[in-house]
C-alpha cells in the first residue's frame, strides 16, 4: 500500500459518495480500504477509438496511467472471448468481452441495495476479479462470504488478488446458477452476472426473510435490478428497482447462435402501428422481452433498405419489419406470431399508463418466474 493508491482510494470514495452511490459509513470504509488495483494486476482492456467494429487494446501495470485507470468509476474489461487476458495480446483484438471489473459506482450501489446487516452470511454469484468480494469481506468478515465463479482461471486470479489484499473468503469454481447448498442457508445472495431466469436453487438456499439481489436481463438486452425477499412458503417476491443495470449474462443462459437465417420473404405480412425503433426505449424493450423472452434482434440491409429481424431460434419463429413509405409492415413466420405478442404486451403496458420498471413485481416459485406491473 502506497500513499498514491491510498489517495486514489479516498478520492474514489469521495466521488461515489457525492454521486449518491455510496450512502453508509461501513461501505465507505470498505471502499477506502480495499485496493482495487490489486484485482487488476493482470491489466485490463480499453476500447479503441477506431471506426468500425469495436476493438480492444491491453493496458498493463507498467503502462502510464494504469494505476489511475484502476480507480476511475468505470468498468474495466479483463477477459476477451472466454480465455484471452490482457497479457496475451500485443496490439488490438476484435472479439467480445467475457469478464470485467464492474464500475465501482455500480458495485457499491448494489452492495448498499443488498441491505446487509452485521453477521449476515452472503453468497456471491460471479467472483470476477474479486473486488466486490473484497468489499464484502471488509464489511462482514471473510468467514461470512462465499463467492462462486464459473471460470476456473478467473477464480484462480481472484483468489490470488484477494490474498494480496489480505482476504481469504471461501471461493468456489463452479456453476453459480446451482448455488452452493453446503454453505447455506444464506442471509443474502447477490449476483454480479445477469440471469434471464432466476434459479430456484437460489431461493432454496436463502433463509426465509433473506434477500436476493440479481439483474434480470433478456436477449433484447434490456435489464433491471431485482430485489426479492424469500417467503416462508418457499417462494420469493419483490420489485425491480428501476436501476437500468447491465451485466454480462450468465454463460449457460446466453442466447444460441443464430445459424442459418429463415427465408424472410415468406410468411404473412400486415401493417403495424408499432415501429421497431420503439424497442430502442429501455422500458419498452423490457416489456417486449416479457412477451417474447427467447427473441434476438438484428438488422439486415437488403435491396437498399433496412429490415429489422426478430428471431426465436429454438422455436423457429421470426418477424421481419420494414418501412413502406410512412407505414411499417411486418412479416411473420414459424409457429406463433412474435410481433403480435410484442404488440399486445406493449399496448397493454401503455394502456396501463406505461409504468416505470420500479413498479414491476417479480415472483419466483418452484415452477416459474413471473413479472407483472402495477397500473399508474
Amino acid at each position: 500500500m502506497t500513499d498514491d493508491d491510498k489517495a486514489l482510494r479516498l478520492a474514489l470514495a469521495e466521488r461515489l459518495a457525492a454521486s449518491g452511490h455510496l450512502r453508509t459509513d461501513p461501505w465507505r470504509a470498505a471502499v477506502e480500504s480495499v485496493p482495487r488495483h490489486e484485482f487488476l494486476r493482470g491489466g485490463y482492456f480499453e476500447r479503441t477509438d477506431n471506426p468500425g467494429p469495436t476493438a480492444w487494446r491491453p493496458v498493463l501495470p507498467d503502462a502510464p496511467g494504469w494505476l489511475g485507470g484502476c480507480y476511475q468509476d468505470a468498468s474495466l474489461v479483463t477477459q476477451i472471448a472466454g480465455t484471452i487476458a490482457p497479457r496475451d495480446i500485443r496490439g488490438e483484438i476484435l472479439r467480445e468481452p467475457t469478464s470485467s471489473s464492474t464500475l465501482p459506482g455500480l458495485v457499491v450501489r448494489m452492495l448498499e441495495d443488498l441491505q446487509v446487516e452485521d453477521g449476515n452470511r452472503v453468497l456471491e454469484i460471479g467472483t470476477g476479479t474479486g473486488y466486490s468480494t473484497g468489499l464484502l469481506c471488509h464489511r462482514l468478515g471473510e468467514d461470512l462470504v462465499t463467492s462462486m465463479e464459473v471460470d476456473p482461471e478467473v477464480s484462480f486470479r481472484a483468489r490470488a488478488a484477494l490474498g494480496h489484499a489480505g482476504y481469504a473468503p471461501y471461493l468456489i469454481a463452479g456453476d453459480g446458477l446451482a448455488g452452493h447448498p453446503d454453505g447455506g442457508p444464506y442471509d443474502r445472495l447477490i449476483a454480479t452476472c445477469g440471469v434471464t431466469e432466476l434459479p430456484y436453487a437460489w431461493v432454496e438456499q436463502t433463509r426465509p426473510g433473506g434477500i436476493i439481489l440479481a439483474t434480470l436481463p433478456g436477449w433484447l438486452y434490456s435489464s433491471e435490478l431485482a430485489r426479492l425477499t424469500v417467503e416462508e412458503d418457499g417462494t420469493a417476491h419483490g420489485r425491480l428497482l428501476g436501476r437500468q443495470v447491465s451485466f454480462m449474462i450468465a454463460r449457460p443462459q446466453l442466447p444460441p447462435p443464430l445459424g442459418l437465417l429463415p427465408d424472410i420473404d415468406e410468411g404473412q405480412e400486415r401493417t403495424t402501428g408499432l415501429p421497431p425503433d420503439a424497442l430502442d426505449d429501455w422500458n419498452t424493450r423490457f416489456v417486449a422481452q416479457l412477451a417474447a423472452p427467447h427473441v434476438q434482434r438484428l438488422s439486415l440491409n437488403r435491396d437498399g433498405r433496412t429490415e429489422h429481424l426478430l428471431i426465436d431460434v429454438d422455436a423457429c419463429a421470426w418477424a421481419a419489419l420494414a418501412q413502406d413509405g410512412d407505414a411499417w409492415t411486418v412479416r411473420q413466420g414459424g409457429p406463433g406470431r412474435l410481433w403480435d405478442d410484442i404488440e399486445e404486451a406493449v399496448a397493454q403496458w401503455r394502456a396501463d399508463g406505461a409504468p416505470g420498471l420500479n413498479r414491476f413485481e417479480v415472483t419466483v416459485t418452484p415452477d416459474e418466474q413471473t413479472v407483472t406491473w402495477s397500473r399508474v
